[in-house]
């Protein structure tokens, strides 16, 4: 099987983008070469039968600029390799872009697409796809006529338990970028609320914000010092991939505050180092499993939040080590990256055959 694969970032030091490394060293190991055409590249550490190419983004290269050097690598690709299957990762416009080129020479294309918002780019992805990948059936709102679920690819070991426990006084975790979508507001009501009802817990926010949600950014901040949780809530901002790890298990719960739609991996990486996640986004439920209601709150209720974060406070250290092996577990057999590349291989070879 010779992969052709688009990524938006392929960086092993990006904090948001950098299991996209992790995804593609573990396919190069089940293909015989891997041929990347990324936006954005950094560090790559790629085994021998992976080649990527960069549009320039971080050359700082302007999006027509962009476009005409994606064209370039994709007509040299083309030329001098036999593509078998064509893999666009995150971003439809990929897609789109390749698709004249791609589907004159038969080959045929795998999309993943894991988000809430429906986009006309989205439709015409959808159309052009052989098959459309996702990470669970909420991930994807589109027509479902050509999707797959084939979850969300969590690296089982690199996201592992150490043998620790959590730290003292507790820590509430919540790694994702400061924007409205991942609603740290609710968060910071609920950790008012804990303190208030005599529970000393800390929380901690690692990630930092995108430009456009710089304003968000600093009206959640406002907020601590309004209730007076300076000393409490801690903002790290980001940190690499890998070092996202520690604070996982540095905490007794990771909390993640997105509505319903793609499951964000940050609550399955929590869980797969045997953390319990609270989440408001009901697609998590199959995954949750048993521990569904005891983990799953009402969006935006910050009152139902502490709730759960109160009886996660009270149970006791041994009931939360039997919730968190069982809630690994549970990741690992539905959303481990073996199991996303087993299941990719098998629809790449389905749709090259057909």
């Amino acid at each position: 099987m010779r992969l052709l694969m688009f990524n938006l970032a392929t960086d092993t030091n990006d904090p948001i983008l950098g299991f996209a490394t992790r995804w593609i060293a573990a396919l190069a190991k089940q293909v015989e070469s891997i041929q990347v055409i990324t936006m954005r590249a950094g560090r790559v550490d790629a085994p021998d039968n992976v080649r990527v190419y960069s549009a320039g983004k971080e050359k700082g290269y302007s999006e027509p600029r962009r476009a005409v050097e994606f064209y370039r690598h994709l007509l040299n690709v083309l030329r001098a390799n036999r593509i078998d299957v064509c893999f666009a990762h995150m971003i439809p416009i990929f897609t789109v872009l390749a698709a004249p080129l791609v589907k004159a020479m038969r080959i045929p294309i795998v999309t993943w697409h894991a988000h809430r918002q429906v986009t006309t780019l989205l439709k015409l992805a959808h159309c052009l796809s052989n098959r459309m990948v996702a990470s669970a059936e909420s991930a994807y709102r589109y027509k479902h006529d050509k999707l797959t679920v084939v979850g969300q690819g969590i690296d089982a070991d690199l996201f592992i338990p150490n043998g620790s426990g959590p730290d003292h006084p507790p820590l509430i975790l919540s790694v994702g970028r400061l924007s409205p979508i991942k609603d740290q507001l609710t968060l910071i009501q609920a950790v008012d609320l804990l303190r208030h009802e005599g529970l000393y817990v800390r929380c901690a926010f690692v990630g930092d914000s995108p430009t456009r949600d710089r304003a968000y950014a600093a009206s959640v901040k406002h907020r601590v010092q309004e209730l007076g949780l300076a000393s409490v809530v801690q903002f790290v901002g980001a940190v690499r991939h890998q070092e996202v790890v520690d604070w996982y298990r540095r905490s007794f719960a990771h909390v993640n505050l997105c509505p319903t739609g793609a499951l964000d991996k940050a609550a399955l990486e929590a869980m797969a180092c045997c953390r319990p996640s609270v989440v408001s986004n009901e697609g998590f439920r199959s995954t949750l499993g048993e521990f569904s209601d005891q983990l799953v709150f009402r969006h935006k209720d910050a009152a139902d939040l502490a709730a759960k974060l109160t009886r996660l406070l009270t149970i006791s250290a041994g009931d939360r080590e039997w919730m968190g092996l069982g809630l690994r577990q549970r990741v690992v057999e539905a959303h481990g990256l073996e199991q996303l590349v087993r299941r990719l291989c098998v629809i790449f070879e389905e749709v090259r055959t057909r």
